[in-house]
This record gives C-alpha cells, sequence and structure tokens, in this order.
C-alpha cells in the first residue's frame, strides 16, 4: 500500500486567501510550509491510484505528484474517487475532473444526494464517471488491490445545508471514515471527526496508520484568535488537546503511525517550532504535509 498526502490543510488552506493571523503570514513569508486542502491518493501497484476526497486545489494537488501525472496524449492514473463527507474543501475539486475521463465516483447514497443537487457537477459524464452507491461497513474494491471500508463517525451535515438547529455528533452516511486495507496493511483516514467514542478507539486499534482529523488544536482557538465565532465542536471537529481532546483519547490505542491531517490555519502544529507541535510529536504524533508519503 502506497499513500500520498495530496492536501493536509482544512478549509481555505494555509495560507487562506483572505486571512492575516500569525501562521497565514508566516506561510506567505515562507516561514512555515503552506498547506493545500485535505485529500490523498491510494494504490496498490503504483500503477492505478484512487483518490480520497477531491479538494478545490487538487488541480495544483495532481500537477505536484509524480505518479499522478498523465502517461500520454490523454490519460489519468486515477481510477476512482471517495468523498467522505458533502463539505466544499472535499467534494469541489471534482470540478477539476470533468475533462471526459473516466473513473468510479465512490460515495455513500447520502453524499451522492448532496452531489446530484448541485448541477454543476452534471459536468462529469455519468457515462464516463458512473457514481457508486456503498453501504456503510460493507467492504468494496477502492481500486485494483486496495479494499475500503465506509463506516459512520460522529459529524454534521455541510456547512451550505445547516438549518437553525445543527447536530454536530449525528451519526450516518453524512460524514464518515474510511478503513483502507492491502497488502496485509490496515489504516484509517479520518479527516472529520466530532467525538471520538470507545467503539473508535477498540475499531482503530492494531492499525498500521492513522491519518486522523486534527483541525483544531484547542476548541475555542478561533474565537481566542478572533478568527471566527465557532468552537470547533460546533464545526464538527474534535480538539486536539484537552483532557477530551482527540490526543488523550487515542493516547493508549495501540496503532504503528499516526499522523494528524486537516489542519486549520488557526493550528499551532502548523508551526514546526511551536510547543504545541513538541507536545504532539512527544505524544507520538506525525504532523502531515502536503507530499508526504506513507508505505505502512
Amino acid at each position: 500500500m502506497r499513500i500520498v498526502i495530496l492536501g493536509t490543510g482544512a478549509g481555505g488552506g494555509l495560507p487562506q486567501w483572505n486571512c492575516g493571523c500569525p501562521n497565514c503570514e508566516a506561510a506567505r513569508a515562507g516561514r512555515i510550509p503552506a498547506m493545500s486542502q485535505s485529500g490523498i491518493a491510494i494504490s496498490a501497484d503504483g500503477i492505478d491510484w484512487a483518490l480520497v476526497n477531491a479538494s478545490p486545489d487538487l488541480r495544483t494537488q495532481l500537477a505536484a505528484s509524480p505518479v499522478l501525472r498523465p502517461e500520454g496524449l490523454r490519460h489519468s492514473p486515477i481510477r476512482s474517487v471517495l468523498v467522505t463527507n458533502g463539505d466544499i474543501d472535499h467534494v469541489a475539486g471534482l470540478l477539476t475532473l470533468r475533462e471526459g475521463q473516466a473513473f468510479d465516483l465512490f460515495a455513500t447514497p447520502a453524499i451522492h444526494r448532496v452531489l446530484a443537487d448541485n448541477p454543476m457537477l452534471a459536468a462529469l459524464n455519468p457515462q464516463l464517471v458512473p457514481r457508486r452507491e456503498i453501504v456503510l461497513d460493507r467492504p468494496f474494491t477502492l481500486v485494483p488491490g486496495v479494499t475500503a471500508t465506509l463506516f459512520a463517525v460522529p459529524g454534521k451535515v455541510p456547512l451550505y445545508l445547516e438549518g437553525e438547529v445543527v447536530e454536530t455528533g449525528q451519526m450516518g452516511e453524512e460524514t464518515v471514515g474510511v478503513e483502507l486495507s492491502a497488502g496485509g496493511r490496515r489504516v484509517y483516514y479520518i479527516p472529520g471527526c466530532a467525538t471520538v467514542p470507545e467503539w473508535l478507539k477498540d475499531r482503530i486499534a492494531g492499525a498500521d496508520a492513522l491519518l486522523m482529523d486534527g483541525t483544531l488544536w484547542t476548541d475555542d482557538e478561533m474565537i481566542r484568535a478572533g478568527l471566527g465565532a465557532k468552537t470547533g465542536r460546533r464545526m464538527g471537529h474534535v480538539p486536539v488537546s484537552g483532557a477530551d481532546g482527540s490526543m488523550s483519547a487515542l493516547n493508549d490505542v495501540p496503532v504503528v503511525r499516526r499522523i494528524y491531517v486537516h489542519l486549520n490555519n488557526s493550528n499551532p502544529l502548523v508551526d514546526p517550532a511551536s510547543p504545541e507541535r513538541a507536545r504532539a510529536e512527544a505524544a507520538g504524533w506525525q504532523i502531515g504535509h502536503d507530499g508526504m508519503e506513507i508505505t505502512p
């Protein structure tokens, strides 16, 4: 199994186009690494590849990834795309893939309904891009040699579908994690998750790698930084730190390699020199970066 992290950032990436926070300014100046928006690519043979999520930055990500470049006048090694929710930072890149190239589009029925309601996505010709509905907890072949299983994780509907009352810990087809298996290895990709319940820890235990939602370091960091009015949990993301954060919750769960992904521009983990990053690394976590390769 070979995994390439195409993008490590949460919605907006780093730097975010309209943000002048210290992290964004440091990224613009080259003092800390920039991050494009969240997504990975996976292959069992290095020839046939699947994308998991398609960010608005996908065109640039594909150009920066030699394994995903065309090898002919009209060619792509991308055989399929799987989306884990309907958030803009995970589906807008589908419009980049509209140039008449065949691939399978995998998602739960609920996410497919969200995609079908957007007339712009009709640009993906269904004769070339069949929409494959995936049942939760039922393994399927994502790309030759790679088996995927979708499972519900606590989350919420996309921002553009929110009503007056927002349930941030709902369990269903709207927000899923992915178990990826190939060559006897097992990897979990969970870029969005509101809490870390006991059953999730049990499921992850023994994995060869975990790519976990690391959106915010503290639940209220955007409020304290003057960048927004919502907590991380209100946005459907468990914080990294704190007694009930993901780092503490997963501390005793046996995983060979653990990596934080989907990092917000406000998160001090994006700064390699921050004390928060040192704390996470001391606890056994790696901080994902664009172009990072994982061969569990």
